[in-house]
């Protein structure tokens, strides 16, 4: 599925009418790809990241089979969840989280052995992961279809850089080189709204289509470029 395709994808959706994908009608063998988000916290009544998963699984007939969950904020549930989850077979991964005050969609290349107390997250684990896939072509198609996106190499050092640094030392430790990625997601407009700041937002139908291009790009990859 090219940029086109979902950008039409999305029109046709939003017409109410029903968008046939051609790879329905072909033998085609689906990649499986586990896109997570988070539930709401804090103050926050919706999260960006959910909202943007659930509005892809609406409309979404690309080239791979989505496998979803909503994990809790909370570590040590996240870190059993996910490790549960990666136990199935999967061709990649692709975790999303909100960042508010974010003015772009970010794809995060570093992931951090490290909690915000300072202490590490997987003792004498290793210090950082980096993406095996570059993440600069992606997010360049990304502002091609008008999506404001840039690679980040910085995640934090809450809940999101665990997320993404677990699902490395997980996958690495049973001997499995599936790629994970982590996209941090700008509150949505009515977020803002209800917060009265003077926040940056994202509607969810344009992070949806962002996260759209990204699972096309890495399905679209051999997996000997692994």
């Amino acid at each position: 599925m090219d940029l086109t395709a979902i950008r039409t994808h999305r029109r046709f959706r939003r017409d109410g009418q029903r968008c046939h994908h051609p790879l329905h009608a072909l033998n085609t063998v689906l990649k499986k790809v586990l896109l997570t988000a988070f539930e709401p916290y804090d103050r926050w009544q919706d999260n960006a990241s959910w909202l943007s998963l659930a509005d892809l699984t609406s409309w979404y007939e690309g080239s791979s089979e989505l496998i979803t969950r909503r994990y809790p904020v909370d570590l040590t549930s996240l870190s059993q969840k996910l490790k549960q989850d990666l136990q199935q077979p999967v061709d990649f991964v692709v975790l999303c989280g909100q960042s508010p005050g974010s003015t772009h969609l970010r794809l995060e290349n570093v992931a951090l052995n490290l909690r915000t107390d300072g202490t590490e997250l997987v003792e004498g684990g290793a210090t950082a992961y980096t993406s095996s896939r570059p993440l600069e072509p992606i997010a360049a198609k990304m502002r091609d279809a008008g999506i404001p996106s840039r690679v980040s190499h910085h995640a934090g050092t809450y809940l999101c850089n665990a997320a993404l640094y677990l699902s490395q030392h997980y996958l690495l430790g049973d001997h499995r080189n599936t790629p994970s990625i982590f996209v941090h997601i700008p509150l949505t407009p009515s977020q803002v709204a209800q917060s009265n700041d003077d926040s940056a937002s994202m509607s969810t139908p344009m992070a949806s289509a962002a996260l759209a291009i990204l699972i096309e790009s890495m399905a679209s990859v051999h997996p000997d470029a692994v």
